[in-house]
This record gives structure tokens, C-alpha cells and sequence, in this order.
């Protein structure tokens, strides 16, 4: 009988590794490939003598377990489960007709989608269910959700300590992941809110010590000095000595590589210099560590959403938009003092700048790569989720094909792309925001959206976009009158099931010149 298994991660804190027989702890990943990584290397850190058993929803068990080699495999029960609410809620009473559960170790893997359906007391009251059985049965479940809707089940999960014995998340980070520990309690204790730095090895996920990032001494710290490219203060003189303006980016990121802690702020006129500044503050964030606060001053309006990601994503404090009078400029940066850099930025910059670039296509697509290009961007976890973009299906007008409707839209942004399903045009819009599609529409469009479309759908949700791909992909794809199959319509969207009505020719008669008579009627 087991008291503990192990997670199998090396190099980090053992009451982080292991779990408590029995107990139910969830990790939520956001790639299928890292958590399918973690799954094979939990059961590869099994001895013969522990009993475990695999649990895969959605992928076959034996693919998952093709290339492993261990002890654990020669007898270990794999099943498959139905990709619907019925099963998990019948979990328990499945396992136990299926398998002897007691003292084992249960691993399910799972895309997050399967519990969307549930509520949030739903949610609740399935996992008190089931920990109630893992306590009877002395056994430990490990659930392993990966995939779109995990930010959901964060929050939903989140006020559960009382039931979930351990809760984290892993976060893929370009060239590491972050393991980020909610809380994880065994038999010695309990640990809480660790961040820790993960590397996939070939072996699966391992630690590694703290690099020595460099630190200012008391004797030296240079804290309170601001370094500024010089139209940062609007023509003004340097605020204090402790200010230095030099005369361009270039400069200040040479000084920039001499200091340890001070305040560097960029200026950013146009947008074809996002990607020159976003390699100068990559290297200065990778070079002279977490210390240095990096800011960018907009000073005219240059900066998308995506690109405002990019330079966060790199090492940048804070961005202050070019709305931003002087005074409210000040205020901001006295507000970022005293911080340290607490963000992941990846070794690999170029790798970064293709992550957190939208698609480079646009325009028409045919189905199926239409359908392969939004797959592959729902799948880049360094785009925030349900901030991918928008998918739009637009049936035309009474009279108008799909096909002819192309010819009034134009697509000018990479990473708009568009095709034809089942009479409607289909349009996915990346990175752009739900309450922004009306205005991107007008865009995009040479006549007025209501009155070449007679109807509209519009998925922005991760979850709903990529089911909706797949129905697409499968030829499943029905759209109902009132909206998506499953999926109601934004309540923001404007949809009219019938044509709009035209307006008819009114009959109206010219008024006659004083010299002329008005025509009798016989």
C-alpha cells in the first residue's frame, strides 16, 4: 500500500513532488503536448509495486504511451472516456465496476472543455463528490486538464483548498515553462503560492537552480536614476540630478547595459520601430536582469493590442499611452518604483516575435487551410485566452452570393483571413477584440455589414471558435436561425433572421410653371 506517489519532476522541492494517498490534485496545462510530457513522466516515476491506472479523454491511451518504458506499463489498465458531462459525473461508478480502484493511483487526462458545461457549484459539488470516494477507496486522482477554457477552470477551481488536496497550473514560456503552485498540501504540510521554473527535458519536466542574476549592492545601487531618451519630457529640463536625458533610444540602451536598478524610458514615435525597441529591451531585461524598470512612452498613436504584448513580452514595466498628459506620465513611473521584473522573458527573441505575431496570410482561404490556420493559432499559448481574435459567419442578402460578397471585402492586416461554408462567408479576424468588431467591419467592408448581410454569428471565445473549426472540418458544420450550433450569438452582435425591408418607389408629381395649366381630366 502506498502512502505517496510521485510526480516525477526533478529538481525541485520534495513536498512539491509528490502526493498523498489518498487526495485529488489537478494541474491545469496550457498545450496537450506538455501535459501528455507530464502525464508519461508521472507514470514512468512509478515502481512495479505501485498499482496505477490512465484515464484519456479524447486521445487514445496507447498513443500516449507508444515511446514510454517503465515497470508501471506492464500492468497498467488504460481507458478511454466519452468526451460528454454524463461520463465524469458517472466517473466513480464506472471505476469501480471497470477496475479495483482501492490504493491505486488514477491519472486523468483531459482536454479543459470537457467541464465546460459545468457550474461553478456544479464544479463544486463534483469534486467533493469524488474526493469523498478517493478517501473510501484510499486511492489518489490527478487530473491533467490541458487546452482552451483552463482560465476558466482556474477561477472556478480557485476557492476549493478545502477539497483539492493540490492545485497548479503549468504555462509554457517559449523556452521554459512557468509551474505556478496555488496550493499543495501532503501528509508533512502544506506549501503555498511558489512559482517555479520548469524545463523540458527528454526524460520529462525538471527544476533548475536560481540563476545568478546580478543584484545592486547598498554601495552602489542606482535605484532612483532616470535615464530618458530626450523628447520624453515634452522640451522640459531635467526634472532633478537624479534625471539624464540622452539624445536617442540607442543611447539610453547603451547606458542602459551599465545599470543594475535604475529607470529607462524609451520614447516610441512610429510603428516600424516596435521592432528595433523590442530587441533593445530584450537584451537589456536578459543581460542586466529583474532589477531595471523599463518603460515606453507612446508619444503618437503607433501601438496595437499585439503590439503592446510584444514589448511586455520582452521585458518591458509599463507602457504609457500617448493620451497620457506629462503629470499623469510622473504618477506612473513614481508607481513602478521599489518593483522587480517578475515575468518569464525566453531566451529565443525571434521565437517570441513569431508567437506573439498574428498569422502572416490574409484574405481568402480555401476551407480546409482556412481551418489548419485557426487551429494553429488557437493553439499558441502566448496569446492571451479568448483575446485570439474573432470568427464571424455573415450570411448574405437576399440576391447576393457569398462568393459576390467577397468582392466588397478587403482585407488589409495579416492575419485576417476568410472563406466560404455552406452559402456563408466566414471571416476570422485575429486579435481582434469582441466590442472592436463593428468598427473593424466598417473597415473592412465597401458597402454598410447590415445591408449586404442579412444575418450574423460571431464566436470570440476560444473554446467556441475551436469547436466550431472542427464541426467546419468535419462537415458537420449547421448553423441554426437564432445562432451557432450550441453557441448563442453576443448579446452585443446585431442579427436580423429576415431580409431588411427595402424601401419602395413613391409615385409624386412635378408642380407646373405659372404659365402652364394643370390638365383636365375628362
Amino acid at each position: 500500500m502506498a502512502h505517496s506517489f510521485s510526480l516525477g519532476i526533478r529538481q525541485i522541492w520534495e513536498e512539491l513532488s509528490v502526493m498523498q494517498a489518498p487526495g485529488l490534485y489537478w494541474i491545469n496545462i496550457d498545450r496537450q503536448s506538455d501535459a501528455a510530457l507530464l502525464c508519461r513522466q508521472v507514470i514512468a516515476a512509478q515502481p512495479a509495486a505501485h498499482k496505477v491506472a490512465l484515464i484519456c479523454s479524447g486521445d487514445k491511451p496507447e498513443r500516449l504511451l507508444a515511446e514510454l518504458a517503465s515497470p508501471a506499463l506492464q500492468k497498467l489498465p488504460l481507458y478511454q472516456l466519452p468526451e460528454k458531462k454524463a461520463a465524469l459525473t458517472q466517473l466513480s461508478d464506472d471505476l469501480m465496476r471497470a477496475l479495483r480502484p482501492q490504493h491505486r493511483l488514477l491519472i486523468l487526462l483531459a482536454h479543459a472543455s470537457l467541464w465546460q458545461t459545468f457550474t461553478t457549484e456544479e464544479l463544486r459539488e463534483w469534486t467533493r463528490t469524488l474526493a469523498a470516494w478517493l478517501r473510501r477507496q484510499g486511492c489518489t486522482l490527478l487530473i491533467l486538464s490541458h487546452g482552451g477554457g483552463i482560465n476558466k477552470l482556474k477561477g472556478q477551481l480557485s476557492a476549493q483548498h478545502r477539497i483539492l488536496n493540490g492545485l497548479s497550473s503549468l504555462q509554457w514560456q517559449q523556452d521554459s515553462a512557468q509551474y505556478l503552485v496555488n496550493w499543495w498540501s501532503t501528509e508533512n504540510g502544506i506549501n503555498a503560492n511558489q512559482l517555479l521554473t520548469l524545463y523540458a527535458a527528454e526524460g520529462g519536466w525538471q527544476g533548475e537552480d536560481e540563476n545568478s542574476q546580478p543584484s545592486p549592492t547598498a554601495l552602489r545601487s542606482d535605484e532612483g536614476l532616470y535615464l530618458a531618451e530626450r523628447s520624453i519630457l515634452e522640451g522640459a529640463p531635467p526634472l532633478s540630478a537624479n534625471w539624464q536625458l540622452l539624445e536617442s533610444n540607442d543611447e539610453l540602451a547603451q547606458h542602459g547595459m551599465l545599470r543594475l536598478s535604475a529607470t529607462l524610458i524609451f520614447a516610441l514615435y512610429q510603428s516600424d520601430q516596435i521592432d528595433h525597441l523590442a530587441h533593445q529591451i530584450h537584451t537589456l531585461r536578459r543581460s542586466r536582469g529583474n532589477g531595471l524598470k523599463i518603460v515606453v512612452r507612446e508619444m503618437s498613436a503607433s501601438l496595437r493590442y499585439s503590439d503592446e504584448r510584444l514589448l511586455l513580452a520582452c521585458g518591458a514595466n509599463l507602457i504609457v499611452p500617448h493620451v497620457a498628459p506629462l503629470s499623469r506620465f510622473l504618477t506612473m513611473l513614481e508607481g513602478i518604483q521599489g518593483q522587480r521584473f517578475s515575468r518569464h522573458v525566453p531566451a529565443d527573441i525571434d521565437a517570441l516575435l513569431a508567437g506573439l505575431r498574428p498569422l502572416q496570410l490574409k484574405g481568402y482561404m480555401r476551407p480546409e487551410p482556412f481551418s489548419q490556420a485557426v487551429l494553429s493559432l488557437m493553439g499558441n499559448t502566448l496569446l492571451p485566452e479568448d483575446g485570439k481574435g474573432v470568427m464571424v459567419a455573415l450570411r448574405p442578402a437576399t440576391g447576393l452570393r457569398a462568393e459576390q460578397a467577397m468582392t466588397l471585402c478587403h482585407l488589409r492586416r495579416f492575419g485576417d483571413v476568410m472563406t466560404v461554408v455552406q452559402g456563408r462567408l466566414v471571416l476570422f479576424l485575429s486579435t481582434c477584440r469582441i466590442n472592436d468588431l463593428d468598427t473593424a467591419l466598417k473597415f473592412i467592408f465597401r458597402l454598410p455589414v447590415d445591408e449586404a448581410f442579412s444575418n450574423r454569428v460571431v464566436w470570440h471565445q476560444d473554446v467556441d471558435i475551436i469547436s466550431e473549426i472542427k464541426r467546419m472540418a468535419q462537415g458537420r458544420w449547421q448553423i441554426s436561425a437564432t445562432g451557432a450550433a450550441g453557441t448563442a450569438p453576443h448579446p452585443s452582435v446585431k442579427a436580423a433572421e429576415v431580409p431588411a425591408e427595402r424601401r419602395q418607389p413613391v409615385a409624386f408629381t412635378l408642380s407646373l410653371g405659372p404659365q402652364e395649366e394643370p390638365h383636365a381630366e375628362p
